[in-house]
């Protein structure tokens, strides 16, 4: 058996590539299912977040990485262009066990030391308990990653200043800005990701918050503990030209603001300055919003500017997380070694 990771992230493609890819709840379940399907597949772990899309599996020795593309593409009905295959990178056995554990300690994100990405690791790692696609193997070494993912923030600064998504696209808003405390903010979806920005953006001391989501009642749960003021997507163009940033993180599989809205919505602002940011994926806001007038339109890939200030720090700390990475995978394959040979010792007997 071989471990294989198969995947695509922030520094292989740009964001109008990795949406393509992007996973929803739904499309995981069914290439767990593709997957499970397969005699040649014992376990699987899929990834799928706003700066990557990993496919981890425990296979023969003869299975090939092809297998896993070609499951992913008729999933996400791509065609299978070799333009778009080589963006993709493979990786087998140790190395794919220390990417996975890199990844979980924040030194393969965006923002170097994101916090978040270790939810997500948790949150896959139960979906494919309850696809049944989780054996020994994986179950040993998804324990590893996400107790190494702790140790690192625990034990280094990787994570210093403020590492999420959400905490960045804040920054950057007040970069934009010079401050918020004037500032009249709109947050489209209350998911986690949209949460953990209004926590930042009430740090901050912004003037307004407003909450946009699908479900009303839920924007409303959100903004009666942070004394904001919930909104119904129908109120968006009413509602746009009085505020100064939107956040968009919802969920949505399509664009919530289009070009036309913002050129209306500018025409009754004047010259003054709007900023969108946008961390959904896929994206719910057109990127020809950017060609508008006194508009800035950032997504998630321009988010890492905001670590540079600390990033000394956590690159020091990245050389630690290394150092502990190495160890983990060393001791990880001890594990499994010592668990093969007692599994070989009873067939015997």
């Amino acid at each position: 058996m071989k471990i294989l990771a198969v995947g695509i992230n922030h520094k292989t493609s740009a964001i109008e590539t990795r949406e393509k890819f992007f996973l929803s709840t739904l499309e995981r379940e069914l290439l767990l299912s593709e997957f499970k399907n397969d005699p040649s597949v014992y376990s699987s772990v899929i990834l799928s977040t706003c700066n990557r899309c990993e496919i981890y599996i425990n296979v023969d020795d003869d299975y090939q990485s092809a297998e896993v593309l070609k499951k992913l593409f008729t999933i996400k009905n791509q065609p299978q262009t070799e333009e778009l295959q080589k963006l993709f990178y493979v990786l087998e056995g140790q190395d794919a066990v220390a990417h996975l554990l890199r990844v979980a300690c924040g030194v393969d994100s965006l923002i170097l030391g994101e916090k978040q990405i270790i939810g997500q690791i948790r949150e896959a790692v139960e979906v494919s308990r309850q696809k049944l696609m989780m054996d020994k193997t994986f179950n040993v070494l998804t324990n590893f990653v996400l107790e190494t993912g702790k140790k690192a923030r625990r034990e280094t600064q990787i994570d210093f200043g403020g590492s999420s998504v959400s905490w960045a696209s804040v920054m950057m808003a007040q970069n934009m800005l010079g401050s918020l405390q004037d500032k009249t903010v709109l947050i489209l979806g209350s998911g986690k990701m949209g949460c953990l920005a209004v926590e930042q953006l009430v740090k901050k001391g912004v003037k307004k918050i407003y909450i946009m989501n699908r479900t009303l009642e839920t924007a409303q749960e959100v903004a009666k503990e942070i004394g904001g003021e919930a909104v119904g997507f129908w109120e968006m163009p009413e509602l746009l030209p009085q505020v100064d940033v939107c956040i968009a993180s919802s969920s949505c599989p399509h664009y919530l603001i289009d070009r036309e809205l913002v050129e209306n919505t500018m025409q009754r602002r004047g010259c003054e300055k709007q900023v969108f940011i946008d961390i959904s994926m896929p994206r719910n806001i057109d990127p020809k919003v950017a060609e508008v007038a006194g508009v800035c339109l950032l997504t998630v890939d321009d988010l890492d500017r905001v670590v540079q200030d600390n990033m000394q720090k956590r690159l020091t700390a990245a050389e630690q997380v290394e150092r502990i990475v190495a160890n983990k995978v060393t001791e990880y394959y001890g594990v499994i070694n010592k668990i093969r040979l007692i599994e070989a010792n009873c067939v015997r007997a």
